[in-house]
C-alpha cells in the first residue's frame, strides 16, 4: 500500500513538473487595445502669418498607446493633404505623448494644398490638412495602432497691403476671472487687431471652483457702459469656447470653467467665434519669447526638454506663469535664456542689472558660479512679467 502512495505522489509530481516547464514556454504578443486618439482641443481655423512662423501653431497630444504588454512605444506624426493619407507623409517621431508644428510648418502644407493670399489669384486661401498619430511597438513597426485623423483649417488672411483691418484697435477685458486685471482698469487685459476683425492675445483665466472666475469684454478702455457679456455674443449668433458659460450673475458675465492657468484668446468679429488655445507669441517683441531653465523653476529644471516660457505679449512685454521654487535657499536657482537649447544666449542676475533694471524683491543673485537669479520667495506659481521697455521684472500672485 506504502509503494502504491508513493507512486501515486511522484506521478503527480511529474504532471505539476510538466505543466509549469510548459507554462515558462508561454509567449506575450503585443497587440494594440482600445481606442487611441488625440487628447487636446482644436481651434476652428488656424490663422497664419508669416511674422509667427516660429510660433507653435498647434501641440498635438494623446495618451499612452496600449499593446496589452509593457513596451517601448514610437509615435510617428503623419500628414496628408488629400485625407486619405494616399499622398501620406512623415512629419517627425517621438517617444513622447505630444508633438508641436510651428506655423511655419503650417504654411507650407498650406502652399502645399495650393492655398495663397493673393486676392488676384482664383487659389483659396482657406482649405483643410489632415494629421494622424501612428503608434508602434519599439522598431517593429508591423505591430501598430492609428488615432482618428484630424483636420485642420488652415486659413491665410489675404494680403491688402495695408495691415490687419478691424473696427476696433483692441478689445479689453477686466474681472476676477482674469486676476492680472481684476475688477478694475488698473490693468486690463488688452486683445490687439490681428487680422481682418480679429483680435487676439494672451490671458491669464482663473477658475477657483466657480468662485472669482467671471469677467467681461469692453470695446472702450475705461468705460464700463462699452461692456460686452455673454448673452451679447450668444445672441450675435458666436461659437464660444466649451471653457467658458454665462455666469448667471448680475451682468450675465463670462464665466471661465476650464483649468486655471494661461491662454492664447481669440475673438473673431468675423467667423463669429470665440476660441482657447495654447499661450504663444502675439506681439511686438526683439524676441518671440525667453525661455527659464534652473532647478529654482521646477517644471524646467537645468535642462531643454520642458523650458519655461515667457511669450512676447506686445510692446516689448514678455510674460506668463511660472511655478518657482524655494527649498530654504536650495534649488532655488535659474537663468533666462534668448535661444531654446543655447546655453550660450542665457542672461544672468547680474546682465539685467547692468542693463538697468528694476527686479522684483523677491529675486536675488545666486551664490552660484553663474550668479544666475535665486528665488528667495515662498514657493508656489506666480505670475512674471518682464518689461523690456521699462525695464522691470515683476511677480504677482
Amino acid at each position: 500500500m506504502k509503494n502504491i502512495k508513493f507512486l501515486t505522489l511522484l506521478f503527480l509530481s511529474l504532471i505539476a513538473l510538466n505543466s509549469c516547464e510548459k507554462d515558462d514556454g508561454i509567449t506575450y504578443i503585443a497587440q494594440p487595445v482600445g481606442e487611441f486618439t488625440f487628447s487636446n482641443s482644436f481651434l476652428t481655423e488656424y490663422v497664419l502669418t508669416p511674422t509667427a512662423s516660429s510660433n507653435i501653431g498647434e501641440r498635438f497630444t494623446w495618451d499612452s498607446a496600449n499593446f496589452d504588454i509593457p513596451t517601448n512605444v514610437t509615435y510617428e506624426m503623419q500628414k496628408s493633404i488629400s485625407g486619405d493619407f494616399s499622398d501620406l507623409e512623415v512629419v517627425g517621431t517621438t517617444d513622447e505623448n505630444s508633438y508641436a508644428i510651428t506655423i511655419g510648418e503650417l504654411l507650407g502644407f498650406a502652399s502645399e494644398a495650393g492655398l495663397d493670399n493673393d486676392p488676384d489669384t482664383e487659389n483659396p486661401n482657406t482649405g483643410d490638412v489632415y494629421f494622424r498619430v501612428r503608434a508602434f511597438v519599439g522598431s517593429d513597426s508591423s505591430i501598430e495602432n492609428l488615432s482618428a485623423t484630424q483636420a485642420l483649417t488652415l486659413f491665410l488672411p489675404e494680403d491688402a497691403g495695408s495691415g490687419p483691418a478691424c473696427a476696433l484697435d483692441q478689445m479689453w477685458a477686466v474681472g476676477a476671472g482674469v486676476p492680472d486685471a481684476g475688477w478694475g482698469w488698473t490693468s486690463p487685459i488688452r486683445f490687439a487687431c490681428k487680422g481682418d476683425g480679429l483680435y487676439a492675445g494672451n490671458v491669464n483665466l482663473q477658475n477657483n471652483g466657480g468662485a472669482d472666475n467671471n469677467f467681461r469684454f469692453f470695446t472702450t478702455e475705461g468705460d464700463w457702459a462699452s461692456g460686452l457679456n455673454y448673452p451679447y455674443y450668444v445672441n450675435e449668433g458666436y461659437t464660444i469656447d466649451a471653457n467658458f458659460e454665462d455666469a448667471l450673475d448680475d451682468d450675465n458675465n463670462f464665466a471661465f470653467v476650464g483649468t486655471t492657468g494661461f491662454y492664447y484668446l481669440e475673438i473673431d468679429t468675423s467667423a463669429k467665434t470665440i476660441t482657447l488655445g495654447e499661450a504663444q507669441s502675439s506681439g511686438e517683441c526683439d524676441l518671440e519669447q525667453y525661455y527659464l531653465v534652473g532647478a529654482g523653476v521646477p517644471d524646467a529644471g537645468w535642462g531643454w526638454t520642458t523650458p519655461v516660457n515667457l511669450f512676447c505679449n506686445g510692446d516689448g512685454v514678455y510674460e506668463g506663469p511660472v511655478n518657482l521654487q524655494n527649498n530654504g535657499g536650495v534649488d532655488n536657482n535659474f537663468r533666462f535664456f534668448q535661444i531654446e537649447g543655447d546655453w550660450a544666449s542665457g542672461q544672468n542676475f547680474p546682465y539685467f542689472i547692468t542693463e538697468g533694471y528694476t527686479i522684483d524683491a523677491r529675486f536675488e543673485e545666486a551664490d552660484d558660479d553663474d550668479k544666475n537669479f535665486a528665488f528667495i520667495g515662498t514657493s508656489g506659481v506666480y505670475y512674471m512679467k518682464l518689461d523690456a521697455v521699462n525695464k522691470t521684472i515683476t511677480l504677482s500672485e
